[in-house]
């Protein structure tokens, strides 16, 4: 029996200045569907959903709401008609308990009517075996499980249409399989899904139909059970761009980089710190931490690069020179690069231009007598941008104006050209696409392969055991034991990544 029609999109255009965001897409999606949204950084996908979700108008076309013709002209209003979102990053208060974060969410009238609005979360909670405590407070949750907090939110509304983006960066595997039996038990029901993720191995698992955008333009469309990763990154990005592979993994056994027994209180109240993080970073290899965001990553990136120096001066050793106590900017004299999470900010200053952003972690090679290389700068600036295939105007454009992933590959790229000797990337591939994440990896690989030791910490678990010769997890300020990725498996990191390292060394000690 054919499923009814719930949304439909008729050439729909939204341009904003010097941008054509979307270009005349139509798009559908039936009743208790689940249909992914695909598309490279910057190829329309977020402005597509904020125009369904009634965050942004259309200039011209028009949105049919079960066949009829709808001004979506809030989030309110969106919420109204059975429309619900939940975003990459979740909109939660950590010193509130779950329920108060959840009535934070929903109109005023909503809540008026419903007779009791904690036994509604309880009720809806058990229903969708989503586990959620009403009476805990946020800051106590897993990331995973703040996820469920927002779904719940949408689910109390009745939601008709739930819009999820990169809903499982973040996630465990198993709380992507939990993710999965919700959104499946929704669409069973009737309720439609639109998921957008750079994960088309979970798109080939979990979606009906695939719809992909290049450019603000609908391109193409498959069933992705038909299709493989592979195939549908080719229809994503072009038959022209190199994609990963599967990288030979190599062993070294000269040491370069240690800390022993690292620990650290927490730098801010709802953290974990560190405890005896002890680990070895070997010349011309790859390590990866796995983990959840919210178990210490950014106190380790914080004491590893240098921002924090409240480790003793022995818990860290960088090619036999204590350097604990050492700031950033000697250990970037030693040899040491680092790409930090956050790229606008810190990894980038936002109004500067790329030039002077190169300059930012470049002044040995580029001041002389305390004058700046002018021309030698901009030379390098351009050398950068035209390696890695950086798309902006120039190199006088200014970091803020350009997207996620070629921010992230300018960032990359002008560490990965001072050739150190010990370089820590956090998140490389976070939020960038498919395209891009291939040629970050292909960079990674060329400097492990030029004899620099890397350290990578990510949340993506299949980024890891692409680029990555040997594994570990964080979990909770804890580091489990070090091992070769070619004798592990996702599943095992998975469950390592969930606190199982420390079970297991409870029992080996029992």
């Amino acid at each position: 029996m054919a499923k009814s029609s719930l949304l439909e999109l008729w050439n729909v255009s939204k341009i904003f200045p010097g941008v054509i965001a979307n270009d005349n897409v139509n798009m559908s999606l039936n009743e208790g569907e689940i249909l992914a949204l695909l598309g490279e950084n910057g190829a329309g996908k977020s402005t597509l959903v904020k125009m369904i979700y009634g965050v942004n108008k259309p200039d011209t076309g028009a949105i049919f709401w079960h066949n009829r013709e709808v001004n979506i002209d809030s989030p309110n209003q969106a919420r109204a008609m059975g429309i619900g979102m939940v975003f990459q990053h979740f909109s939660v208060f950590e010193t509130l308990t779950v329920q108060e974060n959840i009535e934070l969410g929903l109109d005023k009238e909503f809540v008026d009517q419903l007779s009791d609005l904690r036994q509604e979360i309880v009720e809806i909670s058990k229903k969708y075996d989503l586990h959620v405590d009403p009476d805990r407070y946020v800051h106590s949750l897993s990331i995973g499980e703040r996820q469920r907090v927002e779904i719940l939110r949408c689910l109390i509304q009745n939601v008709k249409l739930l819009i999820l983006d990169e809903p499982t960066s973040v996630l465990t595997p198993h709380e992507v399989s939990g993710l999965f039996r919700v959104l499946k038990k929704l669409a069973s029901e009737g309720s439609s899904v639109l998921f957008i993720s750079h994960k088309l191995k979970e798109v080939t698992e979990l979606c009906d139909r695939a719809v992909i955008l290049r450019g603000g333009v609908v391109t193409g469309e498959c069933i992705p059970a038909q299709e493989t990763p592979e195939s549908i990154a080719r229809m994503m990005v072009g038959s022209e761009t190199e994609l990963s592979e599967n990288y030979p993994k190599k062993r070294s056994e000269e040491s370069i980089f240690t800390t022993t027994y690292l620990t650290l209180l927490p730098t801010n109240p709802f953290g974990c710190g560190l405890t005896d993080v002890s680990l070895t970073l070997r010349k011309g290899e790859i390590l990866g931490i796995a983990g959840v965001a919210g178990n210490g990553q950014e106190d380790l990136l914080a004491a590893l690069s240098g921002e924090d120096t409240r480790a003793d001066k022995a818990n860290i050793v960088f090619a036999g020179k204590e350097i604990g106590k050492l700031n950033a900017g000697a250990r970037r004299k030693l040899g040491m690069a680092y790409v930090p999470a956050d790229r606008l900010g810190q990894g980038a200053v936002p109004e500067m231009t790329l030039t002077n952003n190169t300059l930012l972690t470049n002044t040995t090679a580029l001041i002389k007598n305390g004058f700046i290389l002018g021309s030698k700068l901009k030379a390098l600036a351009n050398e950068i941008i035209v390696d890695n295939k950086v798309k902006c105007h120039n190199q006088s454009s200014q970091a803020k104006s350009l997207s996620g992933g070629n921010l992230q590959k300018f960032i990359i790229g002008r560490e990965v050209q001072q050739a150190p000797i010990v370089l820590i990337c956090a998140h490389p591939t976070w939020g960038v696409d498919i395209g891009a994440a291939s040629a970050i990896h292909r960079q990674l690989i060329a400097l492990r392969d030029q004899g620099a030791a890397i350290l990578i910490v990510s949340e993506d678990i299949d980024e890891l055991f692409v680029v990555c010769d040997r594994l570990t997890a964080l979990y909770e300020g804890r580091l489990s034991h070090i091992v070769e990725t070619e004798k592990t498996n996702i599943e095992e990191i998975g469950k390592w990544i969930a606190g199982g390292f420390i079970q297991q060394k409870e029992v080996d000690h029992a």
